[in-house]
């Protein structure tokens, strides 16, 4: 009897014991979860529209009730912005089109959320104001600098094909923004494919002269927000709250627009007469992908793969993901 009633109240206590640690380890998960969890947002420079959004802490705020931190991290184009989503050093990250074709061809898991640019201005070419030239066919046998991979280079290439342009005929200098401009500055290239503000800024400036866009060529170039698959598998909840933020973001400009042009040019040291058109060139969006921009996008993507600098056919329905924005805006 005796042997029976201590193997019953041990048996007991390993139950209790059991229990205990097992909430405790749930307990344990939940604050690590809590407190750990980093969203990881990827911007193109600082200041701007996202600079108003960190001073204000908009995002810490949003993701704060879910228990989430937020680290800004700075890239200079989108190609790095993918190469870190595939690294899983970023969870979200706003960029152009050519990137996002060019990660998708590399088997890079993300998904499109939502498009934030329109894409019929904010792309183009400049050149030197002094140079004369006019159309783009008259860049055969110049330097044109571009970042290889950006939405430029897409623009440039597709633009030559459509104007039955050959690009072995021009010299493409692959650099980066800050690189770029300094060639450009210095005459070391002719040509300068770039997107906003750059474009503004050397137009007004009088140092370039835009001899194509977007709307101009015919082409588009829209820039998306995308998020890493399985951050908005592990987290869509906080998928829909980033975009419930940028849209109160863009809510906030919308209604301050004069405030907001005038924080944007200070921040860049430029007049408020720069910074008015390259937001009428080049004014940020977030809205569903429809249709016609997802069948824009496979166009450029087969265009793309002809040319060889994808290895692979895509089918880009495959990352377009209207659910999280639909979440959004409920």
């Amino acid at each position: 009897m005796r042997k029976q009633l201590y193997t019953f109240l041990l048996l007991a206590l390993t139950f209790l014991l059991a229990a205990c640690a097992s909430e405790e380890t749930k307990s344990s998960k939940a604050s690590s979860n809590s407190n750990d969890l980093v969203v990881r947002i990827g911007i193109q420079g600082s200041g701007g529209l996202f600079g108003k959004a960190k001073e204000d802490r908009l995002f810490e705020e949003a993701f704060e009730s879910h228990g989430a931190k937020v680290e800004w991290v700075e890239f200079q184009s989108g190609p790095p912005m993918t190469e870190a989503i595939a690294s899983n050093k970023l969870d979200i990250a706003g960029l152009g089109n050519m990137p996002v074709i060019t990660a998708q061809a590399a088997n890079i898991p993300f998904k499109i959320i939502s498009q934030t640019l329109e894409g019929k201005k904010n792309v183009g070419v400049i050149v030197q104001s002094s140079s004369g030239i006019t159309t783009l066919e008259e860049l055969k046998g110049k330097k044109i600098a571009v970042g290889k991979g950006t939405n430029a280079y897409d623009f440039i290439l597709r633009s030559f094909d459509k104007l039955n342009i050959n690009p072995d005929e021009v010299e493409l200098i692959n650099l980066n923004p800050d690189e770029a401009q300094a060639a450009f500055d210095s005459g070391g290239v002719d040509a300068w494919a770039i997107w906003e503000p750059y474009l503004t800024i050397n137009t007004l400036a009088e140092k370039g002269t835009i001899i194509a866009d977007g709307e101009s060529v015919g082409l588009l170039s829209p820039s998306y927000t995308i998020a890493r698959s399985k951050f908005t598998e592990e987290h869509p909840e906080l998928v829909v709250t980033y975009l419930k933020t940028l849209n109160k973001l863009l809510a906030w400009e919308t209604a301050n627009e004069a405030e907001a042009v005038e924080r944007y040019a200070k921040e860049r040291n430029l007049p408020v007469a720069l910074m008015e058109q390259t937001r009428q060139r080049s004014k940020s969006i977030n809205i569903l992908v429809e249709e016609a921009i997802i069948q824009e996008h496979q166009k450029t993507a087969d265009f793309q793969y002809k040319q060889g600098t994808i290895r692979q056919k895509i089918d880009v329905s495959e990352v377009f993901d209207n659910r999280f924005y639909k979440e959004a805006v409920k």
